[in-house]
Parts: C-alpha cells; sequence; structure tokens
C-alpha cells in the first residue's frame, strides 16, 4: 500500500494559517445569517446590536484584526487519512502552529497550565485540544477554531434516559439556552451532541458548533428537531447581547450518535455569534 508523506511543516503552516483565519473572518454562513436577522428584526434596540456586530466583523476582515477579543482556546477536528504518515510528529506539528498563529497573529492567550491551583499562563495558548477521526485516504482534513468560555462555560449535559422521549431532549435544550441568558453574548450557535455516551456526547456537540448554521441534519427528524428549537429559542425574547428582540440564535445545529439501550445523553454546547472555525486538507 502506497503511503504519502507529508511534512510535519505543513501541518503547522496549515494550523498557524487556519486559526489567524478564523479569528480575522468571520464564516460566510454566520455573516448571512446575521444580515438576515437584521432585516426582520422588529426592535431598534436589537437592529443596533446586529448593526455594530456586522461593522465589527467587517472591520476585523477588512484590517486582519481579531473580531473578538477572546480569541479562544484553540480546537481542532481532524479526518487523518489511513493513507497518511506524518514526517515527525503531528502533534508537535500542531502545538507548534497553535503557539504561531497567537504569537504571530497577535491574538490573545488564555491557556492557564493547571486548571485548579496554579493557573499560570502558559504564554503560547497551548495546548490545544485535538479531536482526531481516522478516515479513508491519503490526505488529513483540519477544521480548527478558537473557543471563546463566555459561552463555552454556559454549556450543559445530562445522562437522559429513553423514557425522556423527544420532548424531553427538548426541554433540556431550552432549558439550558434559557439559563444561559445574555451570558454568552446571543445571538448565539446552539450545538447539540444526542447519543454515544457521556463523553462522546459533548464532543458531539461542540462539533456541532463548527458545522455552517445553514446546513441540516441528514435525518428529517432531527431536521425538524432543528428547526422546531431554533424557532423556540428566538421566541424567548433574550435577543441580542441580551436587549431583547427575535435573534437569540443564529442556528441548532444537532449531532447524533448510536447508543447503549439504557442510555440517551444530550450535550448542549454553545457558541457566541463569534463563531470561529476554517477548514483546510493537506
Amino acid at each position: 500500500m502506497d503511503v504519502r508523506i507529508i511534512d510535519a511543516a505543513a501541518v503547522t503552516a496549515t494550523v498557524k494559517q487556519l486559526l489567524m483565519d478564523c479569528n480575522y473572518f468571520i464564516g460566510r454562513d454566520i455573516m448571512h445569517a446575521l444580515e438576515a436577522a437584521l432585516d426582520t428584526e422588529d426592535s431598534p434596540v436589537a437592529k443596533s446590536v446586529l448593526s455594530q456586530i456586522i461593522e465589527n466583523d467587517n472591520i476585523a476582515a477588512a484590517e486582519e484584526i481579531p473580531l473578538c477579543q477572546d480569541t479562544g482556546l484553540a480546537v481542532l477536528f481532524v479526518e487523518y487519512g489511513d493513507k497518511v504518515a506524518v514526517n515527525g510528529c503531528f502533534e508537535d506539528a500542531v502545538q507548534q502552529g497553535v503557539r504561531e498563529a497567537y504569537e504571530e497573529g497577535y491574538l490573545r492567550k488564555s491557556v492557564v497550565s493547571d486548571p485548579v491551583f496554579d493557573r499560570v499562563n502558559t504564554r503560547d495558548n497551548t495546548p490545544a485540544v485535538i479531536h482526531t477521526t481516522i478516515v479513508p485516504g491519503d490526505g488529513i482534513r483540519i477544521t480548527a477554531g478558537g473557543k471563546g468560555f463566555g459561552s463555552e462555560n454556559m454549556s450543559a449535559i445530562k445522562m437522559l434516559t429513553p423514557a425522556y422521549g423527544a420532548e424531553g431532549v427538548k426541554q433540556f435544550i431550552l432549558d439550558a439556552v434559557r439559563a444561559a441568558g445574555p451570558n454568552p453574548c446571543p445571538p448565539i450557535v446552539v450545538g447539540v451532541g444526542i447519543g454515544a455516551t457521556f463523553e462522546r456526547a459533548a464532543q458531539l456537540a461542540k462539533k456541532a458548533t463548527f458545522r455552517a448554521v445553514d446546513t441540516r441534519h441528514p435525518d428529517p427528524r432531527y431536521a425538524a428537531m432543528e428547526d422546531e428549537l431554533l424557532t423556540a429559542i428566538n421566541q424567548m425574547g433574550i435577543g441580542p447581547a441580551g436587549l431583547g428582540g427575535k435573534t437569540t440564535a443564529l442556528g441548532v445545529n444537532i449531532e447524533t450518535a448510536p447508543t447503549h439501550i439504557a442510555g440517551m445523553p444530550v450535550a448542549v454546547n454553545i457558541c457566541c455569534h463569534a463563531a470561529r472555525h476554517a477548514s483546510a486538507v493537506i
């Protein structure tokens, strides 16, 4: 079997560029959703907030500066081809890319080395969180983002049992968003992971926030649930910046996985309107 060799330097360069790009340039799906919300909002205050968000994102792109002061903890989803080998250590190459992006891109470094006691800044925003899946092929697809913690702190997970059913799932998601209120800097993207195990559901929820808000789950039942939840969330009246209005969320994305007969884990990962992610294939 022929194996394609990729130099570690290519991985570093790709990660560096992705993290700089996603912090400077908001995704087209988010910008389109913001512009659509601006057209449909009735509240003058909500319109003003949305206008300022759009202006901010345009300035960030034009000047290539961070669109938010919280440039996040780097999170990467990697699809690693089974016919690829990296000439060097893949993990080290990724972390070096993060290091260079946050240093050379003037991105705020927000990672501390110990979560409870020392909490000393690592000064280079490493280590990143890397989720790797082995897939067929001779390439490496990397999707990178910077996860701010104003929204991350509003996330929730619950080990529901099958008896809760679809209505119980929806209620938990709505309760999580309602409890978050204005804290995650709405309008938000709501990522939902359903199924598998405790830790996999959370990972699915994070992955869901990386999906474009103008896409839908391939299963029409979950696609309908996404639409229903988005409508219900936008009827809560939290609105942009929590100041009221019809636009509390820009999208609800659900990812699912098979699970045990006795369980139905549900995780909610909330992302602010600075939904930063970018992808590339090496």
